[in-house]
C-alpha cells in the first residue's frame, strides 16, 4: 500500500506544470554592440575577422538605433526621465485617448510633478503600442530594408549569433522546441543596464520584440539588477516558478547568486561553453535542475 501512495505522490509531482523565468541580459548576450564597436569581438579570432567591418557594422548600429529613439519614441523630450519599466509611472495615465493627441503640443518640461509624470505616462503607453505593433507598422520601405540589410550583415559576421539567440528564446517560450513543452510554461524577461527607451529600441531593431513583450523588459540604470531580479522575483514567484539569468557581466553574476538562481554566463571567445551560435535549451535546463534539484535536497 505504501508503494501505491508513493507512485501516486510521484505521477502528482510529474503532472505539475512548471514555469520557467528567463531573466536574459541585453548587450554582449542576445545581441552584440560594444564588442563590435571597440573591436573586442574581431580580436577574439586572431586576425579571422575583420576589425574595421566590425566597427562599421557597430557604428550603423548605433545610428539606428538612434534614429528610432529621436523620430518615434520621444527620446530628445524624455532622455532624462528614465524609468526602470514601461508601466513604473503608469498610476498617472488617466486612460486618456491618445489617437488625436498632440505630444508636441502639451509642453513636456521639468519641473518632473505628477502633471509631467501623466504625459510621460502618455508616452510610455504610446512606446508600448508602437513596440506591440512592430517596426513594419512604424518605418517607410528604405529604413526597413535599411535595418533588415544591416541585421542580415551582422548576423553573417557573427556567424548567426543574432538569430541563433532568437531561435534560443522562440524555443524557450515553447513555440520553436524539440522538447516536450506539455510540463513547462516559460516567460523571457530582459534586464540590461542601458536606459529604458533605447533597450526597448532595440529589442525592436534585433527582432526580439516577439519573444519578449514590452512589459518585461527592464532597465537597472539606476536602480541595479539586483533589484531588478527582485521586482521579477515578486511578479512570478511561486511553488513551481524557476528562474535562471542569463548573462554576461559580474552584476548579474552576483545579483543571480545572491537571489540563489542559476546563472549562465556568456562570453563570445570562440571557444567559450556558452555563446551564440552554441547555447541551447537542454543545456540551460541541465545548469537549472542542478542548482533546484541541489535546492530541493538542502531544504
Amino acid at each position: 500500500m505504501d508503494g501505491v501512495v508513493a507512485a501516486s505522490a510521484d505521477a502528482t509531482r510529474d503532472e505539475i506544470k512548471i514555469m520557467n523565468v528567463y531573466i536574459w541580459d541585453m548587450d554582449e548576450t542576445l545581441i552584440l554592440l560594444k564588442s563590435l564597436l571597440d573591436g573586442s569581438y574581431a580580436g577574439a579570432f586572431d586576425g579571422l575577422k575583420d576589425h574595421d567591418k566590425s566597427v562599421d557594422i557597430g557604428k550603423r548600429w548605433e545610428n539606428l538605433i538612434l534614429e528610432l529613439c529621436d523620430e518615434h519614441f520621444f527620446y530628445e523630450e524624455i532622455e532624462n526621465y528614465n524609468e526602470p519599466f514601461l508601466s513604473a509611472v503608469k498610476e498617472y495615465d488617466d486612460g486618456k485617448d491618445l489617437t488625436t493627441y498632440d505630444f508636441e503640443a502639451d509642453c513636456f518640461s521639468s519641473p518632473y510633478d505628477d502633471l509631467n509624470k501623466r504625459k510621460l505616462a502618455y508616452r510610455h503607453r504610446a512606446i508600448g503600442e508602437k513596440y506591440t505593433k512592430g517596426l513594419e507598422k512604424i518605418l517607410d520601405h528604405h529604413m526597413i530594408k535599411v535595418w533588415n540589410d544591416l541585421y542580415s550583415a551582422t548576423d553573417k559576421y557573427t556567424d548567426g549569433w543574432l538569430s541563433s539567440a532568437h531561435k534560443l528564446l522562440e524555443e524557450a517560450m515553447g513555440k520553436s522546441t524539440a522538447e516536450s513543452t506539455a510540463k513547462h510554461s516559460s516567460i523571457n524577461c530582459i534586464v540590461t543596464s542601458g536606459s529604458l527607451i533605447p533597450s526597448l529600441a532595440k529589442c525592436l531593431l534585433y527582432r526580439l520584440d516577439d519573444v519578449v513583450a514590452f512589459e518585461n523588459v527592464y532597465s537597472s540604470w539606476e536602480v541595479g539588477k539586483l533589484q531588478c531580479f527582485k521586482w521579477i522575483k515578486e511578479r512570478y514567484d511561486g511553488p513551481n516558478v524557476r528562474f535562471c539569468a542569463i548573462g554576461d557581466g559580474h552584476e548579474e553574476c552576483t545579483a543571480a547568486q545572491i537571489m540563489k538562481w542559476p546563472f549562465v554566463k556568456i562570453e563570445f571567445h570562440p571557444d567559450a561553453p556558452h555563446r551564440f551560435p552554441g547555447l541551447n535549451l537542454p543545456t540551460i535546463h541541465r545548469i537549472m535542475d542542478t542548482v533546484y534539484d541541489s535546492s530541493s535536497n538542502d531544504g
